[in-house]
């Protein structure tokens, strides 16, 4: 008893849409790999919304994942994926050299067929993050906060002025001793940390070109080393509030966390916290599936395991063999709300002076059935053919004709004997229609 009990419960579909999960999430830290060199691995992303400071309103933030160094780039407003790949060549490329590996979000200039086609002739790998988990671009998002912070401590007074402060901005995160390096990003890039202001003291003797390289090299390796130092303390930290993740494999169903997803309803708080089930297509990594979305959902199918849940199939409570139910079928989310298909209209009626439809839902069984607003139907030819097969029912009132006054009812009214019309609901070739569902 106890195991079917469990397994019921576990194919409830009210409980995984409605109920929000207890463990810890899923997916242990899948950190990305430590570059062997400055400048070999980018990450990448903008800064908007900013006050008009001289024609500009975006920053461009580029960060390198060896160094933790950073260009900030002044922009007009956001570029096009072909600017934001030209700003890429001119400031970055020509002075340190082509990356190996560019990582960003899912922003439109880093989706399109231009950015990638542009550094896949330059041989860059294009790395996006997964849907609603930016923490695989944690370095480039954690520098944003840093740089944000600066800007607000000296421009929070008269915020048009942010871009005067910029260069120091990015001087300053330059010339920041990092803990995972212990050094800064100029020791790492350069070999040697330039000072703030002018050094009025005298010039030292210049070293040899070898030794200058040699020198880089030893502060490489120590950098290299202390990242990988850095990156196996910050996993088995991220991992003490990470659960191990399920072994999903492609054509299996979960549900997908809606934490991320803007739903058309009135209340948050009263929102389901899973949607679906959804259907695995492939396994991107470790960490990230993808899932088959219906067209009209207008998010990315890749998504991290941390917002999967697994799905369990619905138990029935009879035990009669053969008995069998289909799932209910999903909404269609449409720009004005969601939308249900409307197997047959049964009858309709006036209540506080306005019409009503009685619905029997496609794919739902005769106790779904509602009554919804005669503005909720979408399709005007389901309301024809009701009326047309069954005249005697309350119907919309053409235009300019006077509302029809009704006396008391006789007995037996709406009802002739001799097979004449009686108020039984009819039929529309059940014909699949949409509707508003009040309930949703």
């Amino acid at each position: 008893m106890a195991a079917d009990v469990r397994r019921y419960v576990q194919g409830c579909e009210e409980c995984a849409m409605a109920k929000t999960p207890c463990q810890l999430p899923s997916g242990k830290l899948l950190p990305l790999p430590v570059p062997n060199r400055p400048w070999s691995h980018l990450g990448v992303d903008f800064i908007t919304d900013l006050p008009n400071s001289r024609t500009h309103t975006c920053i461009f933030v580029i960060v390198d994942r060896f160094s933790k160094a950073c260009r900030l780039l002044p922009l007009k407003g956001p570029p096009t994926a072909m600017e934001a790949a030209e700003l890429l060549f001119n400031q970055v490329f020509r002075y340190f050299g082509i990356p190996e590996d560019i990582v960003s979000d899912r922003g439109p200039q880093f989706v399109s067929r231009v950015w990638r086609a542009f550094f896949m002739r330059l041989g860059v790998a294009v790395n996006l993050s997964s849907g609603y988990h930016p923490q695989i671009n944690g370095q480039t998002e954690r520098k944003i906060q840093e740089i944000s912070r600066y800007l607000r401590t000296f421009c929070h007074s008269h915020q048009d002025s942010w871009s005067q402060y910029l260069g120091w901005a990015e001087y300053a995160q330059n010339s920041l001793r990092q803990p995972s390096t212990s050094l800064t990003p100029f020791q790492c890039v350069l070999g040697y940390q330039p000072p703030l202001f002018p050094w009025s003291g005298e010039p030292s003797d210049v070293p040899a070109v070898d030794h200058w390289f040699h020198e880089s090299e030893r502060v490489w390796g120590s950098a290299h080393h202390q990242l990988q130092r850095t990156l196996r303390r910050r996993r088995l930290t991220a991992d003490r509030h990470q659960s191990d993740a399920p072994a999903y494999q492609p054509g299996q169903k979960v549900w997908l966390s809606t934490k991320d997803i803007r739903l058309r309803l009135p209340s948050r708080k009263l929102s389901p916290r899973f949607i679906g089930p959804f259907t695995i297509l492939k396994q991107v990594n470790l960490v990230t599936y993808k899932l088959q979305l219906p067209r009209g959902y207008r998010i990315h199918p890749t998504f991290h395991v941390s917002l999967l849940k697994p799905h369990h199939p619905s138990v029935l409570p009879s035990t009669e063999p053969g008995e069998d139910t289909a799932e209910p079928p999903l909404p269609l989310l449409l720009d004005d709300g969601t939308a249900y298909g409307v197997k047959e209209i049964l009858d309709s009626r006036c209540r506080g002076g306005r019409l009503e439809y009685l619905v029997d839902w496609e794919g739902y069984g005769p106790e779904e059935r509602s009554w919804v607003l005669q503005d909720d139907v979408l399709d005007p030819d389901l309301l024809t053919t009701f009326h047309a097969t069954h005249p005697h029912r309350p119907a919309p009132r053409g235009r300019g004709r006077p509302p029809q006054r009704r006396g008391p009812r006789p007995s037996g009214a709406g009802r002739e004997e001799g097979g004449t019309v009686t108020d039984t609901p009819g039929s529309n070739d059940n014909q699949s229609q949409r509707t508003h569902s009040p309930e949703y």
